[in-house]
């Protein structure tokens, strides 16, 4: 903390404190200014404000910056694996050789769910969305799990993290198997957790099923792409979820809900979206033309970020995970995809995108990714959520164990009628 800054509001001064953090921007502490001077600040979208203080992820906008516990995303997707980054989110440090073994273990020997779980899906809809299912299915952990429900106590606190870090593929897995109408595929034990989630995807009973390790690394890094991704819209919920003493099921289930939001993790389901309604390479330049007349609503999807203004370190990493699996799969005459790739070298070589940073973000590439895997747009979401669930997890755990921590409730500036008498409704 650093000297205060003042602020004058009629006939009223209160100091407020300059607060700094590790890194990034400077802040200023509002706490006391509705006790001082009677009122309050507006910023919405809250983006000028600091929900909380954290110790997990940094990001820096400007110059495409995202770090982890103060680790780059790209040295922690080119070097390590998802596992490892979970157990740098939750604890902090990366682990040693016999600590990672353990966490591994740990997670391996839970992904297994309760076998009334398997009842609970058939109350759904076969053409039901799988998001739909996994908030449905996510919140029921609680009604199956409750001896990991108690808040106050540090070791159920862990178990619980430990369960969904560890479930959440399962039940991803089963809710897209339930979508196409094939019988659910247990986990497997000697397979790591991007090679199982496949199996599970993708085996059937009839044949067996070998994992692709191209495949299996490349949904690994998608995973470690999407771990963290500071407050975000579906973390802030986890978090005013969790302030309220609700258990942690119920706070990833509101969490996956926000996270079905069209503009937060469904943008790469709508990228490939807008790929389909392209068609071919040969209409490009008729999209490429609406994209840049400023009087046309239509707007390319999978370009820049809201963030990063410069550019999505995460994007770099995909593009190159990309490559590697249309390559390894030999993928050929997919429409999709060639339009997929020329809107590429166009964003990459146009001078209209170039000038205003509209580089293809890590949406572009996951969409591309995931479909050339196989995996249907609607399952997109949900394996975002997979990868997720650690992030959540890590942030909902720092936020309960925050000696200050306090139930969330925004202010408001209220527009509405003022005060009025009720009138009998025969006089209305």
């Amino acid at each position: 903390m650093s000297a205060a800054g003042t602020f004058t509001f009629g006939d009223k001064t209160v100091d407020m404190p300059i607060r700094k953090g590790t890194i990034g921007p400077d802040v200023v502490d509002i706490g006391k200014l509705y006790n001082a001077t009677g009122c309050f600040t507006l910023d919405p979208g809250f983006l000028s404000t600091a929900s909380c203080e954290s110790k997990i992820t940094y990001i820096d906008g400007d110059e495409g910056v995202l770090l982890h516990r103060g680790y780059p995303i790209e040295q922690l997707a080119d070097q390590g694996d998802f596992l490892e980054t979970c157990y740098l989110l939750l604890y902090g440090e990366l682990p040693t050789a016999s600590q990672k073994a353990d966490f591994d273990y740990r997670v391996t020997r839970h992904t297994m769910v309760h076998d009334q779980m398997t009842r609970f899906f058939n109350g759904f809809r076969r053409d039901a969305h799988p998001m739909a299912v996994m908030v449905g299915a996510v919140g029921a952990l609680a009604a199956f799990y409750h001896d990991s429900t108690d808040i106050t106590d540090e070791k159920q606190r862990m178990i619980a993290s430990m369960r969904m870090i560890a479930k959440m593929p399962t039940l991803a897995a089963m809710a897209y198997k339930y979508n196409v109408g094939q019988p659910f595929v247990y986990p497997k034990n000697d397979l790591d957790y991007a090679a199982n989630f496949l199996r599970m995807c993708f085996a059937v009973p009839c044949e067996e099923y070998h994992v692709n390790p191209v495949l299996a690394r490349a949904l690994d890094r998608i995973f470690i792409l999407h771990a963290d991704h500071e407050q975000n819209a579906s973390t802030s919920t986890v978090r005013l979820a969790g302030s309220t003493g609700a258990n942690p099921f119920a706070c990833i289930a509101a969490g996956i809900a926000a996270l079905w939001g069209p503009a937060h993790g469904g943008a790469n389901e709508i990228c490939l979206r807008m790929l389909g309604e392209i068609g071919t390479v040969d209409r490009i330049p008729e999209f490429i033309a609406r994209a840049k007349d400023k009087n046309d609503p239509f707007r390319l999807m999978g370009f820049g970020h809201r963030v990063y203004k410069n550019f999505d370190p995460r994007a770099k990493i995909m593009h190159k995970t990309c490559h590697e699996v249309l390559g390894e799969l030999g993928i050929k005459d997919d429409p999709l995809l060639e339009v997929a790739m020329e809107l590429e070298r166009i964003a990459l070589t146009d001078e209209y995108f170039i000038e205003r940073k509209l580089y293809p973000n890590v949406d572009f590439y996951s969409g591309i990714t995931l479909k050339a895997m196989g995996f249907p747009t609607t399952m997109f979401t949900v394996l975002f959520a997979v990868a997720r669930t650690v992030g959540w997890i890590a942030q909902w755990k720092e936020m309960i164990e925050e000696p200050n921590q306090k139930i969330g409730r925004p202010r408001q500036l209220y527009t509405g009628s003022p005060q009025r008498e009720y009138s009998a409704i025969s006089k209305r």
